[in-house]
């Protein structure tokens, strides 16, 4: 006992000294707070969801196969949606008279000099409805994908209504050893407005694949656009409730864009009173309401969109990255010490 009272006596005599005669260091911690998704950002991020799934930051590259859309081919409608423009976000290696392999090539080399830090690359099909072809072509198409060494999966941009029973097994015997994920178009949950756009589908066609896909587990995202003419605010909200009814695992957002040479443009030009757009700072306010509702375990991977301006017309913001725009969600964010899902009612 006197010899454990003795080591007390002299590590006390050592800390006394460390604290009068040496000069002490100021440190300061940030405490960071962990949120539902286990990261300290204050929304569920795509950049986690892909940490969590490989280990580093993974990249999109795009691809045009080749595909179009039964509302462009008479199929359901001819025109496609009054919105549509592709080439406003088609990089411009993206040429369906180029392999699969070499759009991908090129691709990789493409993002190498803007996202360095890129440990793996996803195909991303994104031009046009990339389901609606036999179920032949699209083995195919997605094998030689597949096939190349430095791709660790496929995201796969469609419609609701070109995914049948089919061709969601053949993406679902895919994504066993590969990373699948099947991204619908659904842009609004009202059939107003999917009417008003040229959808040629109505939301219940949406929910059907969302929840046959989902059943899968393939990995499901969906796109909506927030701004449409006729929807208010307060619809938007609402619809954030039946966002989170779908089994999605991931959800994208864009600001409405109006493009040259659609059909919308000219309908902003006969009614501009129509049209309502919000400034940059009115946007990232409104889509925060929005955030604050959606479920904590949907990702949210895009909450507005870029294009270049010479597509554009109408009011936009200029030339704002999407990294710009991330930096001043989270600033927002914090100054409102607000977070996604805090409003959320299951």
């Amino acid at each position: 006992m006197y010899r454990f009272r003795q080591v007390g006596v002299a590590f006390w005599n050592v800390g006394w000294f460390l604290v009068t005669f040496l000069p002490i260091k100021k440190v300061t911690y940030k405490l960071k707070i962990m949120y539902d998704w286990a990261d300290d950002r204050r929304f569920n991020s795509y950049s986690r969801y892909f940490r969590e799934l490989f280990g580093s930051r993974v990249q999109k590259v795009a691809i045009n196969a080749g595909f179009t859309c039964p509302n462009r081919d008479g199929s359901v409608g001819t025109g496609g949606c009054t919105f549509c423009n592709n080439e406003a976000f088609t990089p411009s290696y993206c040429q369906p008279s180029k392999s699969i392999a070499q759009q991908i090539d090129e691709g990789i080399e493409f993002h190498a000099r803007r996202y360095r830090k890129a440990g793996k690359y996803l195909a991303y099909f994104q031009s046009f409805s990339n389901t609606y072809a036999p179920l032949e072509t699209l083995r195919t198409i997605y094998g030689e994908a597949l096939a190349h060494p430095a791709l660790a999966g496929i995201v796969v941009g469609t419609r609701p209504d070109c995914v049948d029973g089919e061709k969601l097994d053949f993406f679902a015997e895919l994504s066993r050893d590969r990373y699948v994920a099947i991204e619908y178009g659904i842009e609004s949950t009202f059939d107003q407005t999917l009417r008003a756009i040229n959808r040629g589908h109505d939301f219940a066609t949406a929910r059907r694949a969302v929840e046959m896909t989902a059943a899968r587990g393939i990995h499901t995202g969906a796109h909506f656009i927030l701004g449409f003419p006729d929807e208010t605010d307060e619809m938007l909200l609402a619809q954030a409730g039946t966002i989170n009814s779908l089994p999605l695992t991931t959800v994208k957002f864009h600001q409405l864009q109006i493009f040259k040479n659609t059909a919308m443009a000219a309908e902003w030009e006969q009614s501009p009173e129509r049209f309502t757009f919000k400034n940059m700072e009115e946007y990232i306010e409104f889509f925060i309401a929005i955030l604050r509702r959606l479920r904590p375990s949907l990702v949210v991977e895009r909450f507005a969109g870029e294009a270049p301006p010479r597509y554009r017309v109408g009011r936009d913001w200029g030339l704002v990255r999407n990294e710009e725009l991330a930096a001043r969600l989270d600033r927002r964010l914090a100054e409102l010490d607000v977070r996604q899902g805090d409003l959320y009612e299951s």
